[in-house]
């Protein structure tokens, strides 16, 4: 019995999802075409309808945003593909 146990117990391990390996991450873009204070509400909306996004800040100064997102469920193209599709073409700051 007790080998049934262990047998069941490491075939839950190894069919769950990989999502224990997933990271938070925050990256900066630059954001272009940002001309008027309402542009960083734009921005921080499209961003954050971004599955896996968790926060996002979005400077019309500095014209960036800082995005806080789950590295499993989206990507930093991810991101710069929803800003641009928005009319706020944007890269990565390295």
């Amino acid at each position: 019995m007790k080998t049934i146990n262990k047998l069941i117990l490491l075939s839950v391990f190894l069919l769950a999802p990989v999502t224990g390996f997933a990271a938070e991450k925050t990256v900066t873009l630059a954001v272009e075409k940002m001309t008027c204070v309402t542009c960083p509400y734009i921005v921080k909306k499209s961003l954050t309808k971004v599955k896996g996004v968790r926060k996002v800040e979005v400077s019309f100064a500095e014209k960036k945003a800082v995005v806080t997102f789950d590295d499993s469920q989206t990507t930093v193209a991810a991101l710069t593909n929803a800003t641009t599709e928005n009319g706020f073409p944007s890269k990565l700051v390295q």
